[in-house]
């Protein structure tokens, strides 16, 4: 029985009263109340009493800015998991769930507390209410979409300047949280999630959002089970389609980075599926090598030049067209996300060194020849236009002699052509994600020479961050405080004297290597100026809407324009840069497990070099050791051929005697048998003869006891052939009493029908008294009316013969008053008629139903014998 206590407890907590229970104390009890649920036959009625009472607590005591009571709820809720249903976890997100995820300075396991339950609530798909539990699953991801901080959105960041440290911490702690629960139930339920994301993957609005969620699931550890259904999902085929259609380059940014790291997934869990979309990455891979900047057309007016919008509209299509979806295609492209009038096409660089990798044949068949590979594979053009009118074949080559002399020959390219490559087996099948992902990485020759300056470095390395003298040298002070501290290290700057761009690699993982590090970094020459990379020399168009959001309004504004351009050109560049952030850890995860590998190789070659060396000492040992065994085995044999010798005579006098004992034993063994039968048959015939002992016994049992039980009634028997006889004489007395009753029978019909005749005389003497008595009455009227005339008579006294009318009067009066004499003496005498006939029916019914015959009962006769 569950603890009626339990919501005063909870109460108790809550309000922290000085009986309160310790918050374990509590929890304990409420796990005995889940097992008592669970133990009941209607849980159901339990959880949802207990759960109106906890929301009742909450609604008088809770207070939302006291982070120690929100704790105290979120583990009630949590330990009350097993047993509460989708729908009421589903109810506590508005009250308790959401407020807990935005609150930043809620304790690590009370806010884990809240993921799990919102977890647990999505994963129950068994239960009853799966419409609902679909519906909360879309609205995460639609607040995760409209409510969480959208890096990609002006407003949004011009509404994060204005806010406080405190509120960014907590638009910032709600979009980690709301990214966490998201990628902890696509480990759990991916092509729920994946779903879920292909149906807001259609809104264009959201699509570079999603492409983050889907970069940050994708370096989830147990992404691997999602690999494997993604090629059949139908976000696959959007995926494909944006990178085809969609003009952002920022989104197709995204999206190449995830490809990236769906190939080697494909390369492990789903090698058919990718070699059936292999012809289509090939094609997007020539779309982005084929991407070009966008040119300025808005803005040109603010400059003192004369600037032609029909020429500039025209030159804009000739360099840089733009093509048409296909009608047979559903797509609402994506344009430009940030207003940047020039932004960076997407790179092409990593895409090709997987693909090239993994097929390499096929690569560079597709290279020499884009659209003759196409057509060969029967791949329909995503556009209005063949794909002769839609890939720039000359651009493609110019782009892949740069990427083909920037990445080493792959082997396979000696062995194998492309129609092998694809019908044959992989050489990388048995291969896992980490060393597909590092080995690719290999094959290009800036990755390569990094590695090979590390493999044959010096024994001594020289630092990463070169010293570079300080025009500013340190206080004498500081210098006697810390007169062993190294001295500062500079990063080279960049040179663009040259008009190109002169990067070293070691510089930039210097760099990345000097942001990562704890260290404190210091700007030695800070700029007040942006960068002027950030803005350009015209703004892009935007549409003219009447609802202009505060990015429109800035921009609109000549004097502002550039604080919009930089404000897109910093988001674009920070949205990129946590994109290669989040890139380069995935990479460096994976080569740190495929490090881990070659480590563990490398000891196992050492182990086996010594084992070996130790395996060829014991086998010199083991060589002499067997010639002095062969010695001995010489030796052994010489000994074996004489004991061998013995042992034919011996055994061919054992023989014999074998042969003797086992004629010996063949007649023991016939007699042992026929003994056996006689054995049986004597058994059996003991078994009969025992069995029908036992019947006969059994039979004479019955009898005797039959015996017993009869011989009272063998005595009782003369007893009943007299009672028999009697039984006859009573019968034919019986007969006589019958008859008798017939006659009776009669004379009672006789009875019943002059009943039935007085019952009618007294029914018309009934209506006689009452007719009389009418008139009686009409008389008694005709009275009261005479005695009226005759006092008014009396009260005229004029009239002459009042004398003759009274004694008329007197005379009629004494004759009616006789007559009703006569009439209530008859009426007396009838009422006495027939109270008597009343008597006498009563009487005679008494008699028929007391005694049911007319004669008296007799006793029975055989009765009366026995007595």
């Amino acid at each position: 029985m569950p603890n009626p206590s339990l919501p005063r407890l909870v109460r108790s907590v809550l309000e922290g009263a000085p009986d309160a229970l310790p918050l374990n104390d509590l929890l304990t009890t409420v796990d005995d109340f889940v097992l008592d649920c669970t133990e009941a036959e209607d849980p159901e009625s339990l959880v949802l009493q207990f759960e109106e009472e906890l929301q009742s607590i909450h609604h008088e005591v809770v207070d939302y800015s006291c982070v120690a009571q929100t704790e105290v709820f979120l583990a009630v809720l949590y330990h009350l998991a097993p047993v509460l249903p989708s729908t009421s976890v589903i109810s506590w997100f508005d009250l308790v769930l959401r407020p807990a995820l935005r609150e930043p300075k809620l304790a690590t396991q009370a806010v884990n507390h809240a993921k799990e339950l919102i977890i647990s609530a999505l994963q129950k798909t068994h239960e009853a209410n799966l419409e609902k539990i679909g519906d909360f699953r879309r609205r995460l991801l639609e607040l995760y979409l409209l409510d969480a901080y959208n890096e990609g959105s002006g407003d949004d960041v011009l509404e994060w300047a204005e806010l406080t440290s405190e509120e960014r911490e907590k638009r910032t702690h709600w979009k980690h949280n709301l990214e966490d629960i998201l990628v902890k139930f696509g480990n759990e339920r991916p092509e729920d999630l994946l779903n879920e994301i292909d149906r807001h993957f259609m809104n264009p609005s959201a699509r570079l959002q999603l492409f983050s969620l889907l970069n940050i699931f994708s370096c989830a550890p147990n992404f691997s089970s999602a690999a494997q259904i993604l090629p059949r999902l139908p976000l696959m085929e959007h995926l494909l389609l944006s990178l085809f259609l969609d003009n952002s380059s920022t989104a197709c940014t995204l999206a190449v980075t995830l490809i990236v790291k769906l190939l080697p997934f494909f390369a492990v869990y789903a090698r058919e599926a990718l070699k059936e979309m292999l012809p289509r990455l090939f094609a997007i891979l020539a779309r982005i090598m084929c991407w070009k900047r966008r040119r300025a057309s808005k803005g040109r007016a603010l400059t003192d030049e004369a600037v032609d919008p029909d020429f500039e509209k025209e030159l804009e299509q000739e360099t840089n067209p733009i093509l048409t979806v296909s009608p047979n295609v559903e797509w609402e492209r994506l344009d430009m996300v940030f207003n940047v009038t020039t932004p960076m096409p997407p790179s092409s660089r990593p895409f090709f060194t997987m693909l090239y990798y993994l097929y390499p044949s096929n690569v560079l068949k597709f290279l020499r020849s884009p659209v003759h590979y196409l057509n060969d594979n029967n791949i329909p053009s995503p556009y209005l236009e063949t794909w002769e009118q839609a890939l720039n074949e000359d651009e493609i080559r110019r782009r892949t002699e740069n990427l083909v002399r920037e990445h080493s020959c792959h082997p396979l390219l000696v062995w194998r052509d492309a129609i092998v490559e694809m019908s044959g087996p992989e050489f990388w099948q048995q291969y896992g994600l980490a060393r597909i992902v590092s080995e690719a990485a290999m094959l290009d020759i800036r990755n390569l020479a990094v590695g090979l300056q590390e493999r044959y470095a010096a024994g001594n390395r020289e630092p990463s961050l070169q010293p570079w003298p300080t025009p500013n040298p340190a206080p004498p002070h500081q210098e006697e405080d810390t007169p062993e501290a190294p001295p500062p290290r500079f990063l080279q700057p960049v040179d663009l004297s040259s008009g190109k761009v002169v990067i070293s690699l070691q510089d930039m993982v210097d760099t990345t290597v000097a942001l990562k590090s704890n260290l404190e970094v210091e700007i030695v020459h800070p700029t007040a100026q942006w960068p002027s990379s950030l803005f350009s020399d015209a703004p892009l168009p935007t549409p003219d809407d009447d609802t202009k959001s505060p990015m429109s309004v800035l921009e609109e504004d000549p004097n502002a324009l550039h604080i919009a351009q930089a404000i897109s050109g910093l988001q674009r560049e920070v949205l990129l840069l946590r994109n290669d952030l989040n890139f380069e850890l995935w990479l460096s995860r994976e080569n740190s497990k495929h490090i881990a590998r070659l480590y563990q190789d490398r000891i196992l070659m050492k182990t086996a070099e010594a084992e070996r060396q130790g395996l060829y000492n014991k086998l010199r040992k083991y060589r002499a050791e067997v010639v002095r065994l062969e010695g001995e085995l010489q030796e052994h044999k010489r000994q074996a051929s004489n004991a061998k010798n013995k042992y034919a005579d011996w055994n061919a006098e054992l023989q014999k005697k074998l042969k003797e004992l086992r004629e010996e034993k063949k007649n023991w063994q016939s007699e042992a048998a026929a003994l056996r039968t006689a054995e049986k048959e004597g058994q059996a015939h003991f078994a009969a003869q025992g069995k029908l002992l036992g019947d006969a016994l059994k039979q004479v049992f019955d009898l005797e006891t039959q015996w017993k039980e009869n011989q009272h009634k063998i005595d009782r028997l003369k007893d009943y052939e007299r009672q028999i006889d009697q039984h006859l004489k009573i019968q034919s007395m019986w007969n006589e009493d019958f008859a008798k009753f017939n006659d009776r029978e009669n004379d009672i019909l006789l009875m019943q029908n002059q009943y039935k005749q007085m019952e009618l005389q007294v029914a018309s003497m009934a209506k006689a008294l009452e007719d009389s008595e009418d008139l009686a009455r009409h008389q008694r009227r005709q009275i009261q009316t005479l005695e009226a005339q005759l006092a008014q008579i009396k009260q005229r006294k004029s009239s002459a013969g009042l004398a003759e009318t009274l004694a008329s009067f007197q005379a009629e009066k004494a004759a009616l008053q006789a007559a009703n004499a006569k009439l209530r003496d008859e009426n007396t005498e009838l009422k006495f008629e027939i109270e008597e006939r009343a008597a006498m029916v009563e009487v005679l019914k008494g008699q028929i139903s007391q005694q049911g015959l007319v004669s008296e009962p007799r006793n029975s006769p055989i009765l009366s014998a026995f007595a």
